[in-house]
């Protein structure tokens, strides 16, 4: 594949600290030649990172002298369905941080606009290529542990991903740019991790919320997705905690796995009925917030998406689905936990990743 010409609207935290170290890694056949960001304070880092770069002040400029093969969006979410139709009507492939939209009816807009340019949109999952993560698909994929009926996600975090100085650095406690708290910030995450181990895509969701750090939005969440066929997922989120770490749990019919951070468990039933454990380590650096190595594999998936075409990825299936359960968990917040039906398409069946 020839070198794809590529534009970057936003150059926050996560595009300094994840994208553009792994564009400039050179692992995956993309250059940076143009990045759009508003402030202007931030001009002289992009310029001493991506000297070659033209900078504009916003993606319209951008989009109206570049010609761009694609377009990587880091702006906050409330931006990301303008981006994408602008960049779609200009043919250009998208990457998008998660969460995708601000909501499910702006997530299947953006996929529509995608399918009628005939280019790809892609999300920005970066969890899945998480070294520890990939070991884990590995232990799946073997069988070994069975049909997967049940996953638990805790992720513990001290305070919110802050943004950078010269802009906002608070902007995901503001629900104008975030749409929510942590679970528009971390309930992607931890929906798509889901759907990936549990083959499938949730009928129902219940959630409880609070709120500690006195803002607006939520910091701490307990969520229940319910699956067709009876598979369930139990997360909780907290931007509160007095550490760092994920913890998760994925129970088969035949053994089970376990991570914490790059530790890596995987358990197994011999025919006499003895539990057998493998345990490795796989380092992952979870306490880099900017996860730049893992968008390095996310790049390479994204390019063998763009020359297949391969326009509806299943990770792009997945962020909506997400977008639509996290639609649901709200609702459901918003009446004390009650379960809310998920809305979006009646297909509970998940593509091969």
């Amino acid at each position: 594949m020839s070198t794809l010409r590529t534009g970057l609207v936003g150059y926050g935290f996560i595009a300094e600290r994840g994208h553009v170290p792994a564009y400039l890694s050179g692992k995956a056949p993309f250059h940076v030649t143009a990045v759009a960001e508003p402030c202007r304070a931030r001009w002289p880092l992009i310029e001493r990172l991506l000297p070659a770069a033209h900078i504009y002040p916003d993606h319209r400029a951008m989009l109206a002298r570049e010609q761009l093969d694609v377009v990587d969006i880091c702006t906050p979410p409330s931006a990301h369905a303008e981006i994408a139709l602008a960049a779609f009507e200009r043919g250009a492939h998208v990457l998008c941080e998660k969460p995708l939209a601000m909501d499910g009816r702006q997530a299947r807009h953006m996929v529509a606009a995608a399918e009628r340019a005939g280019r790809v949109l892609y999300p920005g999952h970066s969890y899945r290529f998480a070294p520890v993560m990939r070991a884990a698909r590995s232990a799946l994929d073997s069988g070994h542990i069975g049909k997967v009926h049940l996953a638990t996600v805790a992720t513990y975090r001290t305070t919110h991903a802050r943004g950078v100085d010269e802009w906002n650095p608070d902007w995901r406690r503001d629900p104008k740019f975030s749409g929510g708290g942590i679970l528009m910030d971390h309930g992607p995450h931890t929906f798509y991790l889901a759907f990936d181990w549990l083959g499938g895509y949730p009928s129902e969701a219940s959630a409880e919320l609070a709120n500690h750090g006195g803002g607006v939005v939520e910091d701490d969440v307990v969520t229940t997705l319910r699956f067709a066929d009876g598979g369930l997922l139990r997360s909780h989120l907290t931007w509160n905690s007095s550490f760092r770490k994920v913890v998760y749990t994925i129970h088969g019919d035949r053994g089970g796995i376990r991570i914490e951070d790059d530790e890596l468990e995987v358990f197994t039933k011999d025919s006499a009925g003895r539990v057998n454990v493998e345990r490795s380590s796989s380092a992952s650096h979870w306490m880099d917030a900017g996860h730049g190595p893992w968008f390095e594999g996310l790049l390479i998936d994204f390019a063998r998406a763009i020359a297949a075409p391969d326009l509806v990825h299943v990770e792009t299936e997945d962020s909506v689905r997400a977008m639509e359960a996290i639609e649901a968990a709200y609702a459901s917040a918003r009446m004390h936990g009650q379960p809310v039906s998920i809305g979006g398409s009646l297909t509970t069946r998940r593509a091969a990743a």
